[in-house]
């Protein structure tokens, strides 16, 4: 089973949702990365349940990191960051194994790993891992942070309501670092829990868009063809459970578009190179132009739901209806708003490394 992500820094996932614990290890970082268990917490926070738009399985996620950080810095060996699970209630899926969960990976696993998986909670294919992809990526964004990269994400679209678009930039990821429902208008904020709630109460879910923009990165960083920038954040990104659609800068708008008016325009500003426009979010052919990155992810409505669903009982091998019950979420694309942002740093750190050295995110 292939849990590792990159290769100058690469991420390593480890436990299964009812298990004893789950967590992270990073490998690879520079030593000298100053390490704040504070905002450690304050991104785990994010990715937590909000109330009654979110799962009522509410882990207080206590980690501890235990190696590869002395006295708040990182030393260049490998990190180990535990987080321990507390409120499983592993009862709820007593009676669903052997049923496929339309949406989920109980028949994949199933088939692939011949019945030896863990199905609770969806055992290490749970959102539940995504804890300790959060708690890694907090150390990767202040790396990023230490050499002037920035990475923001917003709630661009959520069960059919629009956020407003990005505009001042950097305006607007200082704006979204102290909100807890990530939109850039609050207007919009009241109609899109609205919309959570009303499929909590019809047992149904929503989904959504993701709009990531990432300020900092200098031109020169990827490869053309298989290890482009695109290339490598998309991998990363289908990762997440809920993602299925990744896209850069107008993305499929390009494919209504004219060529003069899909292209970026280059011009000298204050004798540094850059577009007039942004179209391709930064990056062409598949290398950093020194733009931001700009990119989208759209996340699938959460497939638990308590409707009922036809599907099969694959030890049974027959046909059968279920509801799931339990302690579900109505929409989770608040919640991955931190392990995109944290996905998206642990990449760029990879990146980044690779093209300038081991020691170029560490102290100077």
């Amino acid at each position: 089973m292939k849990n590792t992500f990159g290769t100058s820094v690469s991420i390593t996932l480890f436990g299964e949702s009812h298990g004893e614990a789950i967590g992270a290890v990073l490998d690879g970082m520079a030593p000298g990365v100053p390490v704040d268990e504070e905002f450690i917490k304050a991104r785990l926070s994010l990715r937590r349940p909000m109330s009654a738009i979110s799962t009522g399985r509410s882990e207080p996620d206590p980690f501890k990191i235990v190696s590869g950080v002395f006295h708040g810095f990182t030393t260049g060996t490998p990190i180990c960051i535990v987080i321990p699970n507390m409120v499983q209630k592993s009862s709820d899926y007593k009676e669903l194994y052997g049923k496929a969960r339309p949406g989920h990976a109980d028949y994949t696993a199933y088939c692939k790993y011949h019945g030896f998986e863990d199905p609770r909670g969806g055992g290490h294919f749970s959102g539940r891992i995504t804890a300790a992809v959060v708690a890694a990526g907090a150390i990767a964004l202040s790396a990023l942070s230490g050499v002037g990269i920035s990475v923001g994400t917003h709630i661009a679209r959520l069960a059919g309501i629009n956020d407003r678009p990005f505009g001042d930039l950097k305006g607007d990821l200082d704006l979204l670092k102290n909100r807890e429902f990530g939109v850039l208008d609050e207007t919009v904020a009241d109609s899109m829990t609205e919309k959570i709630l009303a499929a909590r109460k019809n047992g149904d879910s929503v989904g959504g868009i993701l709009e990531t923009a990432v300020l900092g990165v200098p031109a020169g960083v990827g490869e053309p063809w298989f290890d482009t920038v695109e290339s490598l954040l998309s991998h990363a990104l289908f990762g997440i459970p809920a993602v299925k659609g990744v896209s850069f800068g107008l993305g499929f708008g390009f494919a209504d578009a004219m060529g003069s008016e899909a292209n970026d325009s280059f011009t000298v500003k204050d004798g540094n190179i850059t577009t007039k426009t942004n179209h391709n979010g930064g990056i062409n052919g598949g290398i950093t132009n020194g733009c931001p990155i700009l990119f989208q992810c759209a996340v699938k409505p959460t497939p638990s739901i308590s409707l009922p669903q036809e599907t099969v009982d694959f030890k049974k091998n027959e046909n059968t209806v279920l509801s799931v019950g339990g302690r579900h979420d109505p929409c989770i694309v608040h919640r991955a708003r931190p392990v995109v942002e944290s996905i998206t740093a642990l990449t760029l750190c990879d990146l980044l490394t690779g093209r300038f050295g081991t020691d170029y995110l560490g102290a100077k």
